[in-house]
């Protein structure tokens, strides 16, 4: 079965996209075959991978219609310009599914994954709305663990602490099984003083959930979108593609006893 990581913050612009897209090609790059759902009504996971959305007589083929079971799962998957990379895309209409939901909601994409993606895949990774709402619900729902980037600035680390309360009550509630795989430091600055604070507290607050990997602010990671190119293919040599590379080797070692 699939191992499904969910790529999560209620806070926006914390490198959440520029994560679930990269390390998802990191472990492409690495011969596993991947499943990237964006889950997003900005769609920009799809973007980044150069996935747009296609209509047709039958309508849209995004991953609202698979939710709404108007088309199956692999129906709205694409194929990405890697090999062993694939793309379930979203666009704005998705956010009407935390208006209109279909009944037996949170658990609507953990049903289409289950029943849809038992072994083609070896990891999923679910690109995350920011912001607590049905739809990421659903995400934290379907997923055994939780990626959760966090931006190298005091103010993340507040939204930090809310999100950690909030993994646990959906533990004690809804799902017992869901885990956190690490909280991630985005968006460092060795030369800036407040990046190394923020990294200090941290370490002292959360480290055994902490990533040794830390990705760095990069003019180049900041690129790469607009290309429609992940960092390893924008720029291979990069700093931020060895430390997304870094961080797929992390994971992989974290959950090696679950595989």
């Amino acid at each position: 079965m699939a191992v499904v990581i969910s790529v999560t913050n209620q806070k926006g612009g914390v490198g959440k996209t520029t994560t679930a897209v990269n390390l998802s090609a990191a472990l492409a790059h690495l011969g596993n075959r991947v499943l990237l759902i964006d889950f997003d009504p900005q769609g920009h996971s799809g973007e980044h991978l150069g996935v747009k959305t296609i209509s047709d007589t039958a309508g849209p083929k995004t991953i609202l219609e698979a939710l709404q079971k108007e088309k199956n799962l692999p129906s709205v998957t694409y194929p990405s310009y890697l090999p062993n990379l694939w793309v379930v895309p979203s666009n704005l209409k998705l956010g009407q599914f935390n208006q209109n939901p279909p009944a037996g909601n949170q658990f609507a994409l953990k049903n289409l994954i289950d029943s849809e993606t038992p072994e083609k895949f070896d990891y999923v990774i679910i690109d995350c709305q920011p912001s607590l709402s049905l739809l990421t619900l659903n995400a934290l729902t379907a997923c055994e663990y939780v990626l959760l980037p966090v931006q190298a600035e005091f103010l993340a680390l507040d939204g930090l602490s809310q999100l950690v309360l909030t993994l646990k009550e959906i533990q004690t509630k809804l799902h017992p099984k869901l885990k956190v795989l690490g909280i991630l430091l985005t968006m460092f600055d060795r030369r800036n003083r407040l990046s190394s604070e923020v990294k200090n507290e941290l370490e002292k607050n959360f480290r055994n959930d902490l990533f040794q990997t830390v990705i760095p602010r990069t003019v180049k990671l900041a690129e790469s979108p607009s290309f429609g190119r992940s960092i390893f293919e924008y720029d291979p040599n990069s700093p931020g593609a060895e430390a997304y590379q870094m961080l797929a080797n992390e994971i992989i070692h974290r959950i090696t006893p679950r595989v």
